[in-house]
């Protein structure tokens, strides 16, 4: 895991080019900023950084989830903050109806579309958000919780793909109340958003209970660094699965994926399963982590039916999975199901 740079070094030329080295190739760069300390600190190190040298443009994005009323003049709020630093800024409304339930996973995925979608007007690659090593040992924790394999414990990635875009992600080694130190200590005004200690957020109830956790040494460093590894090795294992998968002689004949069957009950279960993930997502389903016991129980049924020597048909992923007398299995969109009258 690298390590942010030293306090004193963190506003210096050399400093700044370490924590955004990876964004220069960037043809633009999209900072996702809703005022708040973290994101706050992220914007004037971001400015710092354009300023000393030939950059991408950088602009900055701010989310009018339409929650809360103070909302609208947060945003008011960060675009005078970013004019004040020489930066063009775009407030982002998410409008039309809102779900009573999900509240807080339908906001986040409206709000990386937005962004996904402004980034893609303004011609830039990257999207930059403010997550620190507190968010990812709230998200590992969370993550444990609701039962998920190693891919979700890999917690939150550096960058990764999101609509096209790169979503970077250069805090993540930072503390947050080193960000907050840094914006106290520099005079950057931020806002406190009061959603961030509602307890009907389950990331809230989590974040009250890590100091409980660091207390027995599961601190936040400790977390992020479970992390780290759990990426690396879900990283290997991905690897071994993409091979298996080439070696049972992948096909895409059309639309109709098929590849011998053979293979899932040849490897270790852990790569039968993700060469049966990675088969599903080459027919452009994918799984979330609530769905992995079900691809789990299709993934042992279809070695027993192998090792049987069976044909079986099942569902998964809205697919329709066949192993064929000959062992061969293919995978197609599974039709519509009819209704009764």
């Amino acid at each position: 895991m690298a390590s942010p740079p030293p306090p004193d070094d963190a506003l210096s030329v050399e400093g700044l080019e370490h924590l955004f080295a990876s964004l220069n190739q960037a043809s633009g760069i999209v900072a996702a900023v809703s005022g708040g300390p973290d994101s706050t600190a992220l914007m004037h190190l971001l400015a710092r950084w354009h300023e000393a040298g030939s950059r991408p443009p950088v602009l900055v994005a701010t989310i009018d989830h339409g929650l809360r009323p103070e909302a609208a003049e947060e945003a008011a709020f960060v675009a005078r903050e970013a004019g004040a630093l020489g930066l063009p800024h775009r407030i982002l409304a998410w409008t039309g109806d809102k779900p009573r339930t999900g509240i807080q996973a339908a906001a986040r995925d409206a709000r990386y579309r937005l962004l996904a979608d402004h980034a893609h007007a303004a011609g830039a690659s990257h999207l930059v958000t403010a997550h620190t090593l507190d968010d990812q040992a709230e998200t590992v924790m969370m993550r444990l919780a609701r039962g998920s394999g190693l891919s979700g414990l890999s917690g939150m990635r550096r960058e990764t793909e999101r609509h096209g875009i790169i979503h970077a992600r250069p805090l993540l080694d930072w503390p947050k109340a080193r960000l907050l130190d840094l914006c106290r200590g520099q005079g950057w005004r931020f806002v406190e958003d009061p959603s961030n200690a509602n307890a009907l957020y389950a990331r809230v109830r989590w974040r009250g209970l890590m100091p409980l956790l660091a207390a027995e040494g599961l601190d936040a460093d400790r977390l992020a660094r479970f992390a780290e590894r759990a990426a690396r090795a879900d990283e290997a294992l991905d690897l071994k699965a993409r091979e298996a998968l080439e070696r049972a002689g992948f096909s895409d004949a059309g639309g109709h994926l098929s590849f011998e069957g053979g293979i899932l009950a040849s490897e270790p279960f852990e790569i039968a399963l993700r060469v049966l993930e990675q088969a599903l997502s080459r027919a452009g389903l994918a799984l979330d982590n609530s769905r992995l016991n079900r691809l789990e129980s299709c993934a042992e049924r279809l070695r027993r039916a192998i090792g049987a020597g069976q044909a079986l048909s099942l569902t998964v992923a809205g697919a329709l999975v066949r192993l064929d007398p000959s062992g061969r299995v293919s995978i197609r969109p599974e039709p519509p199901r009819r209704r009764g009258r």
